[in-house]
């Protein structure tokens, strides 16, 4: 270092200061560079949080703002809507307000959800557009995939890649988001029977979710799978993260019936008149969920628990055209690209509601069945220009749908 040397921030000469760190073309001094730490303490970290990195505040909207934004997007599921706008407002209330709520005594916990359901009623919907109204990162993780740690499958750990990956590996974000894990229901005990085999994909996977759940330093593999001893690790902090259920639990519906009717015995005994029979799933309760399969320990972990009414032809016909995402709008849309103005008779609605209903498969059975009448139309129209109109009328449904694999689907 030459004796002109000088910082070339401040520019002081070196007889000025105490230190001046070379660089490679450049030279800094002590105050300057006491000055930068600092600079840099303010705007990535907090001093009084053992310098955790500073996360920016979720932008809360109150919980009727949040089901005002959810009906946009989801018809009926009213009662799900209103627990889920509470459960996630408070939820990120408590995060947003964490510094706070370390001077007290109480320690606010978070509120994982459970959603029962019948398949197509919109749980994983509901998890989608909660995530979007909030900004939040969002991911979907499938529960039949998974083992316990050591066999054929996925870690839990994996759950938390597929967030990591959703926000671009930004850590501070992750552990922040929402992870939606489905078909809950399909690790649930094969049997109170005791057996000499290991309930790897059953018991062992809800055992394994415990600590993921409750909130804990995780090490997760970056691009998911299995875990590796020399693969790098990246640490997530569950305390944070949201975890939304959601599972179909075919059958509960007779753990309920058995449970409400326990009462009805003997010959004066009557059955319990104030249950609905048409939406039984309203009285689902722990107990019902324990009876199904899953152990105490998770339940416990999900203290909000909801469901999701069957879908009727009017709910179906509503989801078909009412909301900002509706599919006919979806294709109509996608004509309009085409230069094709489409258009769908009253009755030809009726009949494709009809159809959804049959096959009970809820509201992904709309898509298929429009999916089925309009295909050869979408096959043709982009190679005809002449074509400007297109009106879907019932008999052109009925026809359409006739030619298609679905026709020749029969419902137990």
């Amino acid at each position: 270092m030459s004796e002109n040397a000088k910082c070339s921030f401040c520019g002081k000469h070196k007889n000025e200061v105490q230190i001046l760190i070379a660089g490679e073309s450049a030279h800094i001094c002590e105050m300057c560079a006491t000055q930068a730490a600092e600079i840099v303490e303010q705007q990535f970290y907090d001093v009084n949080d053992n310098l955790e990195p500073k996360v920016q505040d979720v932008e809360l909207p109150t919980p009727i703002e949040i089901k005002e934004h959810l009906d946009k997007y989801i018809v009926g599921q009213e009662v799900a809507k209103k627990i889920l706008s509470v459960a996630v407002y408070n939820h990120y209330k408590r995060i947003n307000n964490s510094k706070k709520s370390k001077k007290d005594d109480v320690e606010l916990e978070k509120s994982n959800v459970l959603m029962v359901g019948e398949t197509g009623t919109g749980k994983t919907l509901l998890a989608k557009t909660i995530a979007k109204v909030l900004k939040v990162p969002f991911a979907i993780a499938d529960a039949t995939i998974l083992t316990e740690a050591g066999y054929v499958g996925e870690d839990v750990e994996s759950i938390l890649s597929k967030l990591l990956q959703a926000c671009d590996f930004d850590v501070a974000k992750a552990e922040r988001g929402i992870v939606f894990i489905d078909e809950i229901d399909k690790i649930a005990r094969k049997g109170d029977n005791a057996s000499i085999t290991r309930d790897v994909s059953g018991e062992g996977v809800q055992q394994a979710l415990l600590k993921l759940l409750e909130g804990s330093d995780v090490n997760v593999p970056p691009q998911g799978g299995r875990k590796h001893p020399d693969q790098k690790m990246i640490k997530i902090n569950t305390q944070n993260i949201l975890f939304i259920s959601g599972g179909a639990f075919d059958g509960i519906a007779g753990i309920i019936k058995k449970r409400v009717n326990l009462q009805a015995i003997g010959f004066s005994a009557e059955a319990d008149s104030g249950i609905n029979e048409l939406n039984i799933l309203e009285n689902v309760s722990p107990l019902d969920i324990r009876t199904f399969g899953l152990i105490p320990e998770l339940i416990g972990r999900f203290p909000v628990i909801t469901h999701l009414e069957p879908l009727t032809k009017e709910i179906l016909k509503l989801i078909l055209t009412q909301p900002v995402n509706a599919l006919t709008k979806q294709y109509t849309k996608l004509f309009e690209l085409d230069g094709v103005k489409l258009t769908f008779e009253a009755k030809a609605i009726d009949f494709i509601v009809e159809k959804a209903e049959e096959l009970k498969l809820g509201a992904r059975g709309l898509r298929s069945i429009c999916e089925a009448i309009l295909t050869d139309a979408m096959y043709k129209i982009p190679s005809d220009q002449t074509i400007k109109k297109l009106k879907v009328t019932k008999s052109m449904a009925e026809n359409q749908f006739k030619k298609s694999k679905l026709s020749k689907l029969k419902v137990a």
